[in-house]
């Protein structure tokens, strides 16, 4: 038997040799292997207050379309959904929760962009998103620069109606408001004319039950807005499985269940499923 140098502290190991692995052995299994599959649970970023994507219900549930995402691509990595232990992603907060390993994957209407792809990979696309414009059910806004003398509103700290003023329409006029349901009841009141942002996030308004019928869509696709689902850095296994995942998700059909099922009741007439790797600019 070969016997390394061991310690003083360590001569049980030479006194007891039939129990020397219990004595400080190298083999030593602490249940943390950093393989996803062996853990207990998995960590999902998500948003916590965009109807019809990420939002977390008054009795403590989830719902949306991310929601779905991310519990499918769960279970296909292994973990059932009550497995899933859910964390509210805010958007400025998103790489570093990554960075930190604070969560081991984020879908959160997270947009595939060169400058976040610095800090985090990304598994995706799964949506192709626009910059769009919420209006009034009764209202008529036909291109972009329709919106010039009219009055645009974003949250604070968005830039999306910064940008319209900036490109599309520079006499249009700009207000704030601290949360997407103060810019809906100013469109629903009639002293602001559109939201922008997402046309994904306002079909999601645009669907709840208390905004049926009040609002629509423009369908002016400004932007692109490829969601991907985001991982740390260099994980390539992770991103890998998420990939397969999604393709999976496709081709099964529940893509298209999960776009009908969330954002359907608000007539959002959504891309196809993008392919894994497709980037639109």
């Amino acid at each position: 038997m070969n016997l390394r140098k061991v310690s003083a502290a360590a001569a049980c190991a030479l006194a007891l040799s039939v129990t020397a692995a219990a004595c400080g052995s190298d083999d030593d299994d602490s249940g943390d292997s950093g393989d996803g599959g062996s853990k207990d649970s998995i960590t999902v970023g998500i948003k916590f207050d965009q109807p019809g994507l990420g939002l977390k219900e008054p009795d403590g549930s989830y719902s949306g379309f991310d929601v779905d995402v991310a519990t499918y691509v769960a279970k296909e990595l292994g973990y059932s959904a009550d497995q899933i232990e859910w964390k509210e992603a805010i958007s400025a907060d998103r790489e570093t929760m990554l960075e930190r390993g604070d969560v081991d994957m984020i879908a959160a209407t997270y947009s595939i962009t060169d400058e976040r792809a610095q800090k985090v990979d990304f598994a995706g696309p799964y949506l192709l998103a626009h910059q769009d414009l919420l209006i009034r059910a009764d209202d008529n806004i036909a291109k972009g620069a329709d919106l010039n003398g009219k009055t645009l509103c974003s949250v604070t700290g968005s830039t999306s109606a910064q940008n319209v003023k900036d490109t599309i329409a520079p006499k249009a006029q700009l207000a704030e408001r601290a949360g997407y349901s103060e810019c809906l009841d100013a469109v629903a009141n009639g002293s602001i004319d559109a939201l922008t942002t997402d046309d994904s996030i306002l079909a999601g308004y645009a669907a709840q039950d208390e905004n049926k019928g009040k609002f629509k869509l423009a369908g002016l696709n400004l932007s692109n807005e490829n969601y991907g689902i985001g991982v740390q850095k260099g994980d390539e296994k992770m991103k890998s499985d998420i990939d397969a995942a999604l393709e999976k998700m496709v081709s099964d059909g529940s893509w298209e269940k999960f776009m009908d099922a969330n954002l359907g009741p608000a007539n959002y007439d959504f891309e196809p499923a993008p392919k894994i790797g497709d980037i639109k600019e």
